[in-house]
């Protein structure tokens, strides 16, 4: 991208310059998409955790008031049922809540990837020889920050890069049919469910 002249009036020549990373992320058109997925995704989530919530407390009542009239054996197979029914939901829970957390951090290693190019022609363009992150600086002049237009450079270049579309998992290669014929499936194999 070539700079328009009142960009590049904005920045200016210096041999340091300085970024706050975080708000160049946050405050840009990018960060601020990420930000309202990811919330629309916890959200999501959230209620979908307080359906199912709602769903097991209700079978958890309905089994204790069976309990009284069900035989002790039966109600120790259905009481086990649901535990491991609960155990298995929760973790599927938690793994959905650990997969919008690794998409965060996907996001925002793709944003700082599109950002470097930017950065690179702002040291070009003053003839900086580093850029430091100003949390690690105990004192600067202002002109020297590049921050405001790296997000507005960043904005006009990338925009808010919607996320790349998820092709979902990979395929599994087919099992190749003629190591099968002999094999008989045994009992302790895991099945599909």
């Amino acid at each position: 991208m070539v700079a328009t002249p009142t960009m590049a009036q904005t920045v200016q020549p210096s041999p340091v310059l300085t970024l706050d990373q975080d708000r160049m992320y946050t405050a840009s058109a990018f960060g601020k998409r990420v930000q309202a997925d990811l919330q629309q995704s916890s959200r999501l989530l959230s209620d979908e955790n307080r359906k199912i919530e709602s769903a097991l407390e209700e079978e958890e009542s309905r089994l204790t008031l069976e309990r009284a009239d069900m035989d002790p054996a039966e109600f120790r197979k259905l009481a086990t049922d649901f535990d491991e029914r609960v155990t298995g939901i929760r973790r599927a829970q938690a793994a959905k809540s650990d997969n919008i957390r690794k998409q965060a951090e996907a996001e925002r290693a793709r944003f700082f990837e599109l950002a470097f190019p930017i950065l690179l022609e702002l040291v070009e363009e003053t003839g900086a020889v580093a850029v430091l992150n100003n949390a690690a600086v105990i004192f600067s002049i202002r002109q020297i920050d590049i921050t405001d237009v790296v997000i507005e450079r960043i904005d006009a270049s990338v925009g808010a890069a919607p996320p790349p579309v998820d092709t979902g998992p990979l395929p599994v290669p087919r099992p190749n049919v003629e190591d099968q014929i002999d094999e008989t499936p045994s009992e302790d194999a895991p099945s599909d469910n």
